[in-house]
C-alpha cells in the first residue's frame, strides 16, 4: 500500500538528538563523541608533525566526516587521504582542496572519475602496475586536468606495492611519458604493524619498514630520481614514523577517535591518544538481571558496531568500567554482563544510557548518518557522515 503524500511528509524519523539538549537524551545507537577528547588529538597530533618537521596528511577514512577533515586542515594538515575515489567526492564538494588517494584503482570508472575531481582540487593516487599508469593518463587527457602519481612499494605488508628499485623506476619513467601526470613520490605503509601490541616489538617493526624505504629512496637518488615526498605511517607506528628521517608525511587517521583496538597497544608514555568516540545505547532489558548468570540487554548489536577487531569496551564515568563486559553482539542486541568476581549490582538498570568504546571505528562510521558532538553533558552539534556508503 502506498501512503498519502501528507502521510509521507509526517512520518519521519527525525534527529537522534538536539544541539542544546542533555548528552544522556541521545536517541540510541547513536555516535557520540566527545569534542574536548577529540579536540587535544588533534593538537597533540599536529604539533608533533610541526617538532618534527613532517607533514601531516590525516587519513579521511577513518572519519568519513568533512567537518573533522576541515578541523584537521585549520589546524595545519596539508591535506587528506582517502582509501577510495567515491570517498572523496564530499570532501571536495566541502572544500577541500588537496587530496591523496592512498590506494590503487581499478577501471575506467574509477580513473574517469578521479579526473574529473582533478579539475576541483588536488589529487593524487598510487600505482603498482604500468597499467594502471596508462590509465590514469587516458583519464586525464579526456578530463583535460592534472593527476598526480605516487609509487607504492612494499614494505612488509605483502598486500599492494613494488617489491624494489627497479620496479619502482620503471613506473616512474612511465609516469613521466605523460604530461598529464606527475610523479609525486612514494607511498610507503605498512597497515600490518599498527596493531603489534608490544611497544618495542612495534617500533623494531616501524624502523625495519623504515630502513626498507629509506634503500629504495637511495637507490632511486642514484638513477637521478629524487622523491619529493614519502608518504606513510599510521596511528600505531607515528611515534616512530616522525622519527625516522624517512617520511616527509603521515598519514594517520584513528588517533582522532582511538577505538579500543588501538587503545590495546602499549605506547610506552609517549605518544598516546584519548578515546574520544563512543557509541551511545540504551539497556532495552534487564529481565535476566536477576538470573543465576545476570545480564542486561543494550539496544547496539552487529548493526550498530564492526567488530573483526573484537566487540567494545564498556564505558564508565572515568574510564573503562572494569566491572562491565560486552560479551556478544546480536543482530540489534548487545549483552552486558559483570566482570568474573565483581558484583550483579553494578548492572545499569532499565533505560539507562550506555556508552561504549567501538573495537573498530573506521568500518563503525559506516553504519552511521551522523556524529553527535557533545561538550561537557550537552549535545553541541551533529556532524553528517557524508562519505558513509562511498566504497566505489
Amino acid at each position: 500500500m502506498t501512503l498519502p503524500d501528507s502521510t509521507s511528509a509526517t512520518l519521519q524519523l527525525g534527529a537522534c538528538a538536539i544541539v542544546g539538549q542533555p548528552a544522556a537524551t541521545i536517541d540510541t545507537p547513536a555516535l557520540m563523541l566527545d569534542l574536548d577528547a577529540f579536540e587535544r588529538n588533534l593538537a597533540q597530533m599536529q604539533q608533533a608533525a610541526d617538532r618534527a618537521g613532517v607533514q601531516l596528511r590525516p587519513h579521511a577514512k577513518a572519519h568519513k566526516c568533512p567537518e573533522i577533515a576541515l578541523a584537521q586542515i585549520a589546524r595545519g594538515a596539508a591535506g587528506i587521504c582517502c582509501q577510495k575515489v567515491s570517498e572523496a567526492l564530499p570532501f571536495v564538494q566541502a572544500g577541500v582542496r588537496d587530496i591523496h588517494i592512498s590506494n590503487e584503482i581499478a577501471g575506467a570508472a574509477k580513473a574517469a572519475l578521479l579526473a574529473r575531481l582533478a579539475r576541483h582540487a588536488r589529487m593524487s593516487v598510487c600505482v603498482d602496475d604500468a597499467r594502471q599508469v596508462a590509465a590514469l593518463a587516458q583519464a586525464a587527457a579526456q578530463a583535460g586536468s592534472h593527476i598526480g602519481v605516487f609509487v607504492e612499494i612494499d614494505v612488509g605488508q605483502g598486500r599492494c606495492g613494488v617489491a624494489d628499485a627497479p620496479a619502482a623506476l620503471r613506473l616512474v619513467q612511465a609516469i613521466g611519458a605523460h604530461p598529464q601526470l606527475a610523479f609525486r613520490g612514494l607511498q610507503a605503509y605498512h597497515g600490518g604493524i599498527q596493531h603489534v601490541r608490544d611497544y618495542a616489538a612495534r617500533r623494531q617493526a616501524a624502523a625495519d619498514a623504515a630502513a626498507r624505504t629509506a634503500t629504495i629512496v637511495a637507490e632511486l637518488a642514484e638513477a637521478g630520481v629524487a622523491c619529493a615526498t614519502v608518504t606513510g605511517g599510521g596511528t600505531g607506528s607515528v611515534e616512530f614514523d616522525l622519527k625516522s628521517g624517512v617520511y616527509t608525511e603521515i598519514q594517520p587517521g584513528s588517533y582522532v577517535f582511538m577505538d579500543a583496538d588501538y587503545g590495546r597497544n602499549d605506547y610506552g608514555g609517549a605518544l598516546r591518544f584519548e578515546h574520544s568516540l563512543f557509541i551511545a545505547t540504551t539497556v532495552m532489558s534487564v529481565a535476566a538481571a536477576t538470573r543465576p548468570s545476570p545480564r542486561v540487554v543494550l539496544d547496539a548489536g552487529l548493526k550498530s558496531m564492526a567488530v573483526d577487531s573484537g566487540l567494545p569496551l564498556v564505558w564508565g564515568a572515568n574510564g573503562q568500567d572494569h566491572a562491565l563486559a560486552y560479551v556478544a553482539a546480536n543482530d540489534e542486541h548487545g549483552i552486558v554482563e559483570p566482570v568474573p568476581g565483581t558484583s550483579a549490582a553494578g548492572l545499569p538498570g532499565l533505560g539507562s544510557q550506555v556508552l561504549l568504546v567501538p573495537g573498530h571505528c573506521d568500518p563503525t562510521l559506516n553504519l552511521y548518518d551522523e556524529i553527535v558532538g557533545v561538550r561537557g553533558q550537552a549535545v553541541d552539534s551533529l556532524w553528517p557522515v557524508s562519505a558513509r556508503g562511498l566504497s566505489r
